[in-house]
């Protein structure tokens, strides 16, 4: 069968059509961009991180550094393990805000570089690599909750301090050559091992709230954090970072290796749910169940609403197409076509021609009426139907008057 391309009156989706369609969500992805750059634009500028002492945040330390240098002490901001290193000398407290973010090459190197050096080196909520580097023989345990905790020890600094914001991860030491403060459970969340030799001493945090800027003024946590940092005159302070050139290409981690195993396990269970959902969705298994329709539609209707939608959407090609397919299938049984060859041009006209030899001169029209193109208008639609209405009644016609042979004879 062949058909012409349609025209501009078609069914096939139009720029504009698509422009109405999306609008809404081009605009509202727009909208959502825009105030994101806002947004960024408002809060960029002069700030800094978690634990940077250059930051007036909630959660920055730039209250600590000025108390630090109200007593004469200074403060140096690294953020490479190199830098750190040659900056830790004698006489220097070293702190280290994420040592969790070393790998543990980066924290030997930096454990061999101030093992020989006098001081001392703070670190903040360390794991067990950091440990296995710094503490040897310190195991980290549960997490305890932040809250305001007694020091119940003889360290001096702790003494002094008082009450003081304290939590986090616990620590065990097997010997009792280190002193523990701000215990929970039994087990402090402050352990300070004492200085080998060299003069260096550790201290191990378990959590780092007390040195934000929000609670520094709470309790003691201002004397414990000045003590303890301030012990020497300088204080490194610093802000490993995972861009760090030093972190060796063999040991640096991909997007997956980034993501806390809890949300891991928060994915899976998503994803578990998703299954389920879309189980319970498709549970309608098997062939469909004929239903009773609740409202009768004659069939007069239901091909006057498909003309009437042909219409408002000027889908003339649509609709010749029916027409034609339509009375083909019509006429075919009436002139001995096979419904299986009712489409086919190189069958059915040959026996269409063959029925409408008492009606000459309209057989050149056959193939344009039967297989033709679209119409061009709404006026040349309409009279496609009318002749192929014409078509079929005359067939009809022949048929009916068509001398028949009786079975006696």
């Amino acid at each position: 069968m062949t058909t012409a391309a349609s025209g501009p009156a078609s069914l096939s989706p139009t720029a504009r059509r698509l422009w109405t369609r999306s609008r809404g969500l081009l605009l509202a992805l727009l909208l959502l961009v825009v105030t994101g750059v806002v947004i960024a634009a408002l809060q960029s500028g002069e700030r800094h991180g978690r634990l940077d002492p250059r930051s007036p945040d909630r959660a920055g330390s730039l209250a600590l550094a000025q108390l630090l240098a109200a007593h004469g002490i200074t403060t140096q901001v690294v953020t490479t393990v190199e830098e750190a290193a040659a900056a830790a000398g004698p006489h220097t407290t070293l702190l280290v805000t994420d040592p969790d973010l070393l790998t543990a090459r980066q924290l030997t190197g930096l454990r061999t570089a101030t093992a020989h050096t006098t001081g001392r080196t703070v670190l903040l909520a360390p794991g067990p690599t950091a440990l296995g580097a710094f503490a040897p023989g310190v195991r980290a345990e549960s997490k305890a909750g932040v809250s305001t905790r007694r020091p119940s020890c003889t360290l001096p600094e702790a003494r002094r301090a008082g009450d003081a914001l304290m939590g986090g991860l616990r620590y065990a030491k097997p010997d009792g050559t280190a002193d523990r403060c701000y215990s929970s459970g039994g087990l402090p969340t402050l352990l300070r091992l004492p200085a080998p030799d060299t003069g260096r001493d550790t201290v191990l945090l378990g959590a780092p709230d007390f040195l934000y800027n929000h609670r520094l003024a709470e309790r003691g946590n201002a004397s414990l954090a000045l003590q303890l940092l301030g012990a020497h005159q300088h204080v490194v302070w610093y802000l490993p970072s995972v861009s760090d050139p030093s972190s060796a290409p063999a040991e640096q981690h991909g997007f997956l290796d980034l993501v806390p195993s809890g949300w891991r396990w928060g994915l899976l269970q998503l994803a578990f749910a998703a299954t389920f959902a879309a189980l319970w969705r498709a549970r309608r298994l098997g062939p469909l169940v004929t239903e009773r329709l609740p409202v009768t539609v004659p069939a007069a209707e239901t091909t006057e609403g498909h003309a009437r939608l042909y219409e408002q959407a000027g889908a003339r090609d649509r609709a010749s197409t029916v027409l034609r397919s339509t009375t083909r299938s019509r006429i075919a049984p009436l002139i001995g076509v096979p419904p299986a060859h009712a489409h086919t041009p190189d069958v059915l006209l040959p026996a269409v021609h063959a029925h409408l030899t008492a009606a000459p001169g309209t057989e050149p029209g056959l193939h344009a009426l039967l297989f033709g193109p679209a119409p061009a208008d709404d006026k040349a639609l309409v009279h496609l139907a009318d002749q192929l209405d014409a078509l079929e009644t005359s067939i009809v016609s022949q048929e009916r008057h068509a001398p028949r042979e009786h079975p006696d004879r």
